[in-house]
C-alpha cells in the first residue's frame, strides 16, 4: 500500500511456505498462529503514518514514542515480551559517500515491525525474494530480527568491499606515477574509513546486549544461538572496518614511498647534468685562460675543436649514465 505518507507493506508468513500480502486494516496481531509471522515494513512517512500503523494494530503510546524517536543512535529497550531495537545501515551513494539510514525494528510475539525512512537495500530484496514461496513462517519473531541485524551488518561488509576496491584503484594510480589526484584520492578515503567506524562501533552495546543470557531467557536456545552469532558477525565486521584505517595508512606509505623514488630519479639526474656541465665548465674556463698558447692561435678551427671536445665529452657522459640506467 503505497500514498502521501509512505510506503506499508505487510506480509503474513506461514510455516507452509504461502505468503499472503495485506492490508491495514486485516492485519490483527491477536489473531495470529504459532506457525504464522507477521512482517509490517514502513517505509518513508511522517509521524501519523507511523501512528496510524501502531494504533491500528493495538500498540501503546510508548511503543510509539520509541519509533517516533528521530536519534540516529543505536538503541535496545525491552518491554512485556517484546523488544525494540534501532540500528543504522550503511547507505553507498558512491564516491566513498556512506550515509546511514536509521532502521527500527519491534519484535513482539509472531509479529515484527520495522520502520525506516529510506530505502534500505536488504529490506527490498528480500520483500522481492520472499514474495511468494517463503520459510520465514518458520522462524520466530526473535530469530526474524537476528536475520534482519545480521543483513544489516553485511552492509557494512559491503561497504568495506566497496571500500577495498576504490583504494585498489588508487594503489594502482600510485604505482602508475598518475599523482594528480592521489593525495585528494587519500584524504577521501581517512574519511570514509573514519565515518564507517564511527557508525558502526556505536552498535557496540546493542549487539553485546542481545548476545547476553539474559536478554532472552524464555526463548529456546536456537534463538539464543542467532543472537550470539549476529554478535559474533558484529565482532567481525568491527575488525572488517578497523582493518580500512591500516589500509589508508598501506596506501599513504606507499603514495610516500612512490613520491621518493621521483624524487631520487630526479635528483639522480640533475646530479649527472650538474657534474656534465661542470666538466664542461672547467674546459671553457681552460679555454678562456689569458696565456699565449699556440693553440689560441688557431682560430676557427681551434674553436670548432674546442666545441667538439665539449660535445663529445658531453654525449660520453650522458652514454655512460644511460648504460649505468642513471638515466
Amino acid at each position: 500500500m503505497q500514498d502521501a505518507k509512505g510506503t506499508l507493506d505487510i506480509r503474513l508468513f506461514e510455516s507452509s511456505g504461502k505468503v499472503r500480502t495485506l492490508d491495514l486494516e486485516s492485519a490483527d496481531l491477536q489473531d495470529l498462529e504459532e506457525n504464522q509471522l507477521l512482517w509490517i515494513d514502513l517505509e518513508g512517512g511522517g509521524d501519523p503514518s507511523i501512528s496510524e500503523v501502531l494504533a491500528r494494530l493495538g500498540l501503546g503510546d510508548e511503543i510509539a514514542q520509541w519509533f517516533l524517536d528521530r536519534s540516529a543512535m543505536p538503541e535496545l529497550r525491552v518491554r512485556n515480551g517484546s523488544f525494540f531495537v534501532r540500528v543504522v545501515a550503511v547507505r553507498n551513494e558512491g564516491d566513498l559517500a556512506y550515509n546511514g539510514t536509521v532502521l527500527a525494528i519491534l519484535a513482539g510475539h509472531n509479529y515484527v515491525i520495522t520502520s525506516h525512512q529510506e530505502p534500505v537495500d536488504f529490506l527490498t530484496k528480500l520483500r522481492e525474494r520472499e514474495s511468494h514461496e517463503s520459510g520465514l513462517g518458520m522462524l520466530s519473531a526473535d530469530s526474524f530480527t537476528a536475520s534482519l541485524l545480521d543483513w544489516h551488518l553485511n552492509s557494512y561488509f559491503e561497504a568495506v568491499a566497496d571500500f577495498e576496491s576504490a583504494d585498489e584503484r588508487l594503489e594502482t594510480d600510485i604505482l602508475d606515477d598518475r599523482h594528480g589526484e592521489c593525495l585528494h584520492s587519500l584524504r577521501a578515503l581517512r574519511k570514509a574509513a573514519s565515518r564507517l567506524r564511527r557508525m558502526l562501533s556505536a552498535h557496540r552495546a546493542v549487539f553485546s546486549a542481545i548476545a547476553r543470557p539474559d536478554f532472552r531467557p524464555d526463548a529456546d536456545g536456537d534463538v539464543n544461538r542467532h543472537f550470539q552469532t549476529v554478535d559474533t558477525h558484529f565482532q567481525r565486521a568491527i575488525e572488517a572496518v578497523e582493518y580500512t584505517r591500516e589500509v589508508v595508512i598501506g596506501s599513504f606509505e606507499l603514495f610516500s614511498n612512490q613520491t621518493a623514488l621521483r624524487t631520487n630519479a630526479i635528483m639522480r639526474v640533475l646530479t649527472i647534468l650538474t657534474a656534465l656541465m661542470g666538466g664542461l665548465a672547467v674546459m671553457a674556463g681552460v679555454m678562456g685562460m689569458n696565456f699565449q698558447a699556440p693553440f689560441f692561435d688557431t682560430g676557427l678551427a681551434g674553436f670548432l675543436t674546442a666545441v667538439g671536445a665539449m660535445t663529445g665529452m658531453a654525449a660520453i657522459g650522458l652514454w655512460w649514465a644511460w648504460r649505468r640506467k642513471w638515466l
